[in-house]
């Protein structure tokens, strides 16, 4: 045993501190560390970044194939439109500058709505025998592309200068931020095939317990794709709101509700839509809270709570938790069975916030792809 560690002692130098191979081997690694550390990061943490941007790519190319197949089945002319679909997928939207903020919420409303009514009309132009239905399929269709594709030129021109300067902060942060953006592209990619068939998303919960509660009653437009329904609950007075089903649609909740409370004395609002839940919690998880439930870029919320303030109503909300991938893909058993409890608890709050005689406003907040009333 002693001649073979003496044998391993004088291979590996260990008796010799000042041997100089071993220097070598502890000291280059550090100095190579030193003055290629960031590029020696940088190219390791390219190949996976790489991986995701080729990924984008193939989810956006996806997408526009998808939309051009649905378009060319329900088309009838045999003129060649994927030209006038790839200027819809690069249209951009400048927001109004914020220097001012006073009447910032009303310039960026105004140009988000006539952004969408443009693509809406310009698209019927293009496609004159489509029927309203399949059109919101469409315009849902070309705004998954439009984003997908977004998402891909960010995130690659991100990279692209980060791998041109050599500089590996600059690409950091896109490092930490990707999982959570491929999180979001894939949900749109997998959402694709659910709108194409009409099939009910995560985010349809709350126009479909709306839509059950207007089952059977007299349904009247009353702003552009929303629908309302008078109904008496319990002697109390239900104005019930949903986007007009089963298109792929949200509606025009806000200017729907103000459309009410200018007719009407209500007492009490109560918006039902879906929410984010955070991780580790329960998916279909209902519950009640405070304030106006509706996603979006805020337009539509600030509308909704200025009129509430306005009048002193207050809002009451509930929400049934799912994550991002589940809001926009085919909805799932778990949030499904949630359905009798969401419609129980929401019963709940009419009859402990709203006396005999009162008029409630009730509106199911997301898209009712699927869902009709």
């Amino acid at each position: 045993m002693e001649l073979t560690n003496i044998d391993f002692e004088q291979l590996f130098g260990m008796q010799d501190d000042s041997n100089p191979i071993m220097m070598l081997i502890w000291i280059l690694p550090i100095i190579i560390f030193i003055f290629y550390g960031q590029r020696i990061q940088l190219w390791v943490t390219s190949g996976e970044i790489k991986k995701a941007i080729k990924k984008l790519d193939s989810y956006s190319v996806y997408s526009k194939d998808e939309l051009l197949k649905f378009v060319k089945n329900n088309h009838n002319s045999k003129n060649n439109f994927s030209e006038k679909i790839d200027q819809f997928l690069d249209y951009f939207t400048i927001m109004p500058v914020e220097m001012d903020p006073n009447g910032i919420v009303e310039k960026v409303h105004h140009i988000v709505r006539s952004r969408d009514d443009y693509t809406r009309l310009h698209l019927q132009s293009i496609f004159p025998d489509i029927d309203s239905q399949t059109m919101s399929k469409i315009q849902t269709l070309l705004e998954i592309s439009t984003s997908l594709r977004l998402i891909h030129k960010i995130i690659n021109h991100m990279f692209l200068t980060a791998k041109k300067q050599n500089n590996y902060p600059l690409i950091l942060p896109l490092q930490m931020m990707l999982p959570f953006i491929m999180e979001n592209a894939i949900a749109m990619k997998e959402s694709i095939p659910v709108f194409i068939k009409g099939q009910p998303i995560g985010d349809s919960i709350g126009p479909m317990i709306v839509g059950k509660m207007m089952l059977n009653h007299k349904k009247e437009p009353i702003e552009f794709e929303t629908v309302l329904c008078k109904k008496e609950f319990l002697k109390r007075n239900l104005f019930l709101v949903k986007a007009e089903g089963p298109n792929s649609t949200v509606g025009r909740p806000a200017e729907s509700l103000s459309k009410i409370i200018s007719e009407n004395k209500i007492s009490s609002i109560i918006m039902i839509d879906a929410a984010l839940k955070m991780e580790g919690e329960k998916s279909g998880l209902v519950a009640r809270g405070f304030g106006a439930a509706i996603g979006g870029i805020g337009t539509e919320k600030f509308q909704i709570e200025s009129v509430a303030v306005k009048n002193n109503i207050p809002i009451f909300s509930l929400i049934i938790k799912q994550s991002v991938k589940e809001a926009i893909t085919l909805m799932t058993k778990e949030i499904a069975e949630q359905f009798d409890n969401a419609m129980h608890q929401l019963e709940e709050m009419i009859l402990e916030n709203c006396k005999e005689g009162d008029n409630v406003v009730i509106i199911g907040v997301g898209n009712t792809v699927g869902v009709p009333q």
